[in-house]
């Protein structure tokens, strides 16, 4: 069953979250999308500890979005073990419920096995209302924790893919 959180209660959670994490992660990487754009923001972590996440997969375990003029700002933030095997967490990406991509962020680097966040920008149709966001790795492909993200109300909910992709177009968005 997908939980379902007030703006006031993310805003709480990211709050003491930021506080615990403050020093303890990478810098994100500059990046070319940083127009000004003001509306609203929403953040999201992730359901599950880390620990109990498969970490041969690129699992998505926090996303913040803002919408602005040019679509919707995502940060993303992904775990994923690029220290244990051959390949890393190369992309994630933002898509339709039908599996419809609007928008990828290239990883052009390992990060180790720590949480990390990269944002890109990503033009979201008006008629849609709630997105997925998947990571992908270069070894396993989209298995791993996905999120959905009701773009209107903030509102997420975690998906535990296992190591396949899950199709998403039967699922209510939260």
């Amino acid at each position: 069953m997908p939980s379902r959180y007030t703006r006031r209660q993310l805003v709480v959670l990211a709050a003491a979250v930021g506080a615990g994490l403050a020093g303890c992660t990478s810098p994100a990487e500059p990046s070319s999308d940083d127009a000004d754009g003001d509306a609203t923001g929403t953040e999201t972590t992730g359901e599950t500890a880390a620990d109990e996440l498969d970490l041969r997969e690129a699992n998505v375990v926090a996303v913040e979005f803002e919408r602005r003029s040019d679509g919707y700002r995502f940060d993303v933030t992904l775990i994923h073990d690029d220290d244990g095997e051959d390949g890393y967490a190369n992309w994630w990406q933002v898509e339709t419920l039908d599996g419809e991509r609007l928008g990828r962020r290239e990883l052009a680097h390992p990060h180790g096995t720590r949480e990390f966040t990269r944002s890109a920008t990503v033009s979201v149709p008006e008629d849609t209302t709630c997105v997925v966001v998947r990571g992908h790795d270069e070894t396993h492909g989209y298995g791993g924790q996905a999120t959905l993200v009701n773009v209107e109300s903030g509102a997420t909910s975690v998906v535990r893919q296992g190591s396949e992709r899950d199709a998403m177009d039967g699922r209510a968005c939260p």
